[in-house]
């Protein structure tokens, strides 16, 4: 019989080429998808199982044991969004599978958890606390002071985040949140391979404003950069501290001056147009190393990355999502180093989909000789790209 492989995906763009890492002729390769993401699945799929959201542990258990029924037991689960990894360590071990386990993959979810590993080993980490109620919040700020910053343990993309100036402006419910003192400085982001001992490919890049801003409606970007303050060996105690596996990684870090805090870091490819980036720019793909990962093997070495410079940028859906697109103006071909982007067409709709840095008002990636020149490009895309768009109904989002 054919070895099973199911895949957990919710993509609707191209972030991974699934058909050229594994041969969906020798494998039956079945896939647990969101209506968003069926588009993508490879036409060489055994079968495709389309479930509301794939971070539904329940709901996507039943689709894998109806798979298992028809094509065997799973060898493999495999899931590269961050909010899947759960799930699908949770399936590989009801299941048998190699792969990252739930208690691997949790170090690198669970914010406090992973504060409380990489703090253990020396790493400078901002103060932090579990709270379950207002008075915790007090009380650390009592000791650290205002502004306080509050997130969920286990959210990405900023989710849920909030900065606290002051007491008045404290939610009334923060139980089962991580607040931790307010740091200043820039935040670069390292991405790369880490083979369990070494970081065996790395790119840093500073962001141009910041995830958080994003979320309130403020473009986001960022750019590749040189390594001037060891954020590389930063990097590699904070891996070290988490982890003796092979994991892709993306870190972000506070940069002051020469001062190096952690922020987080998850075991995946960072999202917006890193992984684009990396396969088109540099010649490696991360997504195809994190599939291998998946699988329990190890990532190829890859290529030497080169010199060039790569940087992306998003911009805010015009509306709330799902929302009908009412004006955009391509942008290709007004800068240089602009060399892709993904705008939607006046008529087309943004859906209320969960990959949330996917389905945005606009995605562009650049390309150069230097970091100044590509932050340029950027900066100029940001003033002059414009888009209009009107929410819908959730009946009229189909």
């Amino acid at each position: 019989m054919t070895q099973h492989v199911v895949v957990l995906h919710r993509w609707r763009d191209r972030y991974a080429d699934y058909a050229r890492y594994l041969d969906h002729d020798r494998y039956d390769v079945t896939y647990v998808t969101t209506d968003v993401g069926i588009d993508a699945v490879p036409p060489t799929a055994r079968e495709v199982v389309v479930v509301p959201e794939t971070d539904d542990l329940p709901a996507v258990r039943a689709e894998v044991r109806g798979l298992a029924a028809r094509f065997g037991a799973p060898v493999g689960i495999v899931a590269l969004k961050e909010d899947d990894l759960l799930v699908a360590a949770q399936l590989r071990a009801e299941w048998g599978c190699p792969g990252p386990t739930v208690a691997e993959t949790n170090l690198f979810r669970d914010k406090l958890v992973m504060s409380q590993a990489v703090a253990e080993a020396g790493v400078e980490v901002p103060a932090f606390a579990a709270v379950s109620e207002p008075a915790d919040v007090h009380a650390f700020a009592a000791s650290h002071g205002w502004p306080v910053v509050l997130k969920p343990r286990a959210s990405s993309s900023s989710e849920g985040v909030v900065v606290v100036a002051e007491p008045a402006d404290l939610p009334a419910e923060v139980g089962g949140m991580l607040v931790q003192a307010f740091s200043s400085g820039d935040v670069h982001h390292v991405d790369g391979v880490f083979d369990g001992r070494e970081i065996t490919a790395v790119r840093v890049s500073r962001y141009l404003r910041t995830c958080l801003e994003f979320r309130t409606g403020t473009p986001l970007g960022s750019v590749e950069v040189e390594d001037h303050c060891g954020i590389g060996k930063f990097a590699q105690r904070v891996l070290g501290a988490l982890t003796t596996k092979p994991v892709v990684f993306h870190l972000e870090v506070f940069v002051d001056g020469d001062e190096l805090r952690f922020l987080e870091v998850g075991a995946r490819a960072g999202g917006a147009e890193i992984p684009f980036l990396w396969r088109e720019v540099h010649g490696y793909d991360l997504n195809e190393a994190a599939f291998r990962i998946a699988l329990g093997e190890s990532p190829a070495a890859g290529p030497p990355l080169g010199e060039e410079v790569g940087g992306w940028l998003i911009v805010p859906a015009p509306a709330e999502r799902p929302c009908r697109i009412h004006l955009a103006t391509p942008m290709l071909g007004t800068v240089p180093g602009l060399y892709a982007e993904v705008v939607l067409r006046e008529g087309e709709i943004l859906p209320a989909a969960d990959a949330y840095y996917e389905h945005v008002g606009g995605r562009f990636r650049f390309r150069g000789r230097d970091s100044e020149e590509v932050g340029a490009a950027i900066t100029a895309v940001a003033r002059d790209f414009r888009i209009r768009g009107a929410t819908l109904a959730p009946d009229m989002a189909s």
